[in-house]
């Protein structure tokens, strides 16, 4: 082989080889370029997901039941306010003494002042000369239909007890009856109003239920 045709030989191969390296060259850039679009893809994912997860995170927080409650500070074993209009009552009372009782009418001839307790106080006895505060339902016995009450007025009514200030079955009938009871009167009429009272005062027995708040 002559030197010229050598060195043309060499040539080629060395154009031939370039070649090669040159497009390993680019296939390893093609493959960089993939994998980095590939991550690229992954980082995008990645971040949507977060989003999600946390709006709904969020949305779940706004439908806690509990957000609209009260503050960690507040007391949650502090009792509820009084309804308005609801009478004061003694320490250690019923609360049933807090509603207007349901008074019915009595049966038979009422012959004898009758005192029924329906609710116990544990307050101090009710002595003759003091002046009591109290909610009353009135109605007639026999009948059941009522003519007076102290919760139409919204307040407790005080009143002097045993000493003529009151009809004498309230005289009677409340002397002794202990702070935060409920006592139901029977009064017949002799110790009511009578049989023709004047001044609009209902006639005949009587029947009612008093709630006694305060003596003093």
């Amino acid at each position: 082989m002559s030197e010229r045709t050598q060195n043309r030989s060499q040539k080629s191969e060395r154009r031939l080889a370039a070649q090669l390296a040159a497009q390993k060259a680019a296939e390893a850039k093609r493959r960089r370029q993939a994998w980095a679009g590939g991550l690229a893809g992954v980082a995008v994912v990645a971040v949507l997901i977060t989003v999600f997860v946390t709006i709904g995170r969020n949305d779940d927080g706004d439908k806690n039941p509990t957000a609209s409650g009260p503050s960690a500070g507040a007391d949650a074993s502090a009792p509820p306010a009084a309804a308005p209009g609801a009478p004061q009552l003694p320490a250690g009372a019923d609360p049933a003494l807090g509603s207007k009782p349901t008074v019915t009418a009595g049966t038979g001839e009422l012959t004898k002042l009758i005192v029924t307790p329906l609710i116990k106080g544990t307050g101090p006895a009710v002595k003759a000369g003091q002046t009591v505060t109290a909610n009353y339902v009135g109605v007639f016995f026999k009948d059941g239909k009522e003519f007076d009450s102290s919760w139409s007025e919204g307040q407790p009514v005080p009143f002097p007890i045993g000493v003529g200030g009151v009809i004498p079955g309230w005289d009677q009938g409340l002397v002794g009856v202990t702070v935060g009871s409920r006592v139901q009167l029977d009064i017949p009429t002799e110790l009511a109003y009578g049989e023709k009272p004047t001044g609009g005062r209902p006639a005949g027995p009587l029947r009612f239920v008093v709630d006694v708040l305060a003596a003093q």
